[in-house]
């Protein structure tokens, strides 16, 4: 068992999808990858994702150190950015391989969508 920011892990392999496991944390962390985006850039890119589900799945990688949260307040409007921390630029090797490995999978196996 490992304990990695007060959390229990039974493996390795949990630990990473402890931190970046879920439908949409990826989806966020390969947008950041490119730099920091602003909470409603973010939206737009993600036009699916509910605005609750997307709050909730930044502030668990804010929790887990892999994006940083910088709030500007000095001329209103208020500005949020979200950007990769040190730590989260640490998963970029992995993040695009994940990316490369869902491109093999589409150029196989997939169909096209009506919505699409």
């Amino acid at each position: 068992m490992y304990k990695v920011k007060g959390k229990d892990y039974p493996c390795c392999t949990s630990v990473t999808m402890g931190i970046i496991g879920g439908k949409w944390k990826t989806v966020i962390l390969v947008y950041l990858m490119d730099g920091p985006l602003r909470y409603n850039e973010l939206r737009k890119k993600m036009d699916t994702v509910t605005e609750r589900t997307l709050s909730l799945q930044l502030k668990q990688l804010e929790e887990d150190g892999v994006v940083n949260r910088t709030v500007y307040t000095s001329k209103p409007p208020l500005k949020v950015e979200y950007e990769l921390t040190d730590f989260g630029k640490s998963l970029i090797p992995l993040l695009k391989s994940i990316a490369e490995w869902g491109e093999f999978v589409i150029a196989e196996h997939a169909e096209l969508s009506e919505e699409g």
